[in-house]
């Protein structure tokens, strides 16, 4: 019978603080006016960042790589330096750097220096280029295999350069061995390695019957997305650098005949592995293997001329691919390892791939500037998110092979030593820095909303 004397007793206890809460004066906080009221709270940075800002986040960068990645010769025994490259020394090797300079990824590299130079100014950047390139091209002949013997493991970068044997060795590498010799850095000495490197690309390299590159790992007869960049990049500057017109043709029936076959029109993305002899297909979408698709056909857009009857083509594929890209960017700026699932982890190296390519196409008049102006730059400010103070870009995925599973995928680690996190960075950074000088977009924020109108004199 007590329950009831209790449940009144805190019902007027309730009533009489409500009553003495409502009697106390209370300090309030001023509204706020205008637009400030709403304004959104973005884990990233959304709108678009000062070329000063940019250019900062690329000299920390180039700081860190210029004083890991030496470009001397050494003893190593003795680690002491090795000047004469005139005569085969047998205990000869590159310097121990954080990265090698003959891998693909460091053509990669090469290639977006050379353009951060051309956007900036700034012959720091070409001149990491210029004097890593003459290095190979001065100490590879010392590493010739001499008959009966077998070059030092320690010395096996120089054998991709000396007889590629793969695209990986050859198409990343070319493409910036040409795009420095364009530049005028040691033409005469890097065109020997250029003519060995296409000559593989064009008829070493296995193809299916009708000419798609190809390879036989995992399985017979695979068809791989990343090679799009291990061809078609050096292709095309090849068709750049001597007129050759069959060069072009080459890149445009790689890029036309990959798509039929990896393209998936409803999500607007490539699939990263294609096996002859399966039905259905692997469907993953990785991201970085889309990466190397745009920025490929970017690419070979930004040198193909008008009047090329596959440039039509070439570029309605590109536009379709940005379109499927643009639908899957995380809200944070940066797109998934697997693109279409975002319960993968935010990915920097293809976030990087995104940014530079979609940024060349409002730049040179390919994608409309109000449709991906925005995403351009909230990926560009993603991606320096990733920077750290040292200049190391984290958050890249490290080498990744054919998946025939999502979890192979979801799971593959991420290190500032996975080499494929450079050059997209440099690329990214140099075309957002056109972006932003040119007149190809204007920026305007407004009430926390960020459009890109485009300039009258270029569009």
């Amino acid at each position: 019978m007590q329950r009831p004397a209790l449940l009144l007793g805190l019902v007027l206890l309730s009533v009489a603080a409500r009553g003495q809460h409502a009697a106390t004066p209370q300090a309030s906080t001023p509204p706020v006016e205008g637009p400030r009221r709403f304004q959104a709270e973005y884990p990233v940075h959304y709108g678009p960042v000062a070329v000063e800002e940019i250019v900062a986040v690329l000299e920390r960068v180039h700081a860190y790589l210029a004083s890991t990645t030496p470009p001397r010769l050494v003893d190593r025994e003795t680690g002491a330096e090795i000047a004469d490259y005139s005569s085969a020394n047998p205990n000869a090797t590159v310097a121990r750097g954080d990265f090698q300079l003959m891998s693909y990824e460091w053509g990669v590299t090469y290639a977006g220096m050379l353009h951060t130079a051309e956007a900036t100014g700034d012959a720091r950047y070409s001149d990491y280029v210029a004097t890593r390139v003459k290095f190979i091209a001065d100490v590879a002949p010392m590493f010739r295999p001499v008959e009966g013997a077998t070059p030092p493991r320690a010395n096996y970068p120089f054998r991709a350069v000396l007889n590629p044997r793969s695209l990986d060795d050859s198409g990343a590498m070319s493409a910036a061995f040409i795009k420095a010799a364009r530049a005028g850095f040691h033409a005469d000495a890097l065109r020997p390695y250029i003519d060995r490197y296409l000559s593989f690309i064009s008829t070493g390299q296995m193809r299916l019957a009708d000419g798609t590159l190809a390879r036989n790992r995992p399985l017979h007869n695979a068809l791989w997305l990343d090679d799009l960049y291990m061809s078609v990049p050096a292709l095309a500057q090849m068709g750049a650098l001597t007129g050759d017109v069959r060069y072009l043709d080459d890149a445009v029936k790689q890029i036309l005949q990959f798509s039929e076959r990896m393209f998936v029109p409803a999500k607007g993305l490539f699939m990263h592995g294609w096996i002859e002899a399966m039905e259905p297909h692997p469907v993953f979408h990785w991201a970085r293997a889309n990466g190397w698709a745009i920025v490929a056909m970017t690419e070979l857009l930004s040198v193909l001329p008008e009047d090329h009857p596959g440039r039509d083509a070439v570029l309605a594929q590109y536009r379709a691919h940005a379109a499927g890209i643009a639908a899957h960017q995380g809200g944070a700026g940066l797109w998934h390892q697997l693109i279409d699932r975002t319960d993968s982890y935010g990915e920097t190296s293809a976030t990087a791939m995104f940014v530079y390519s979609i940024a060349r196409g409002i730049n040179r008049g390919w994608l409309d500037p109000l449709a991906y102006g925005p995403m351009a730059s909230l990926g560009w400010n993603a991606v320096t998110k990733k920077v750290n103070d040292k200049g190391q870009v984290e958050g890249t995925c490290v080498g990744t092979g054919m998946g025939f599973d999502p979890a192979f995928y979801y799971h593959r680690p991420v290190s500032a030593y996975a080499a494929h996190g450079y050059g997209p960075l440099f690329l990214a950074g140099a075309e957002m820095i056109i972006l932003r000088k040119g007149k190809g977009a204007e920026a305007n924020i407004n009430d926390g909303s960020q459009q890109f109108a485009p300039s009258p004199s270029r569009f």
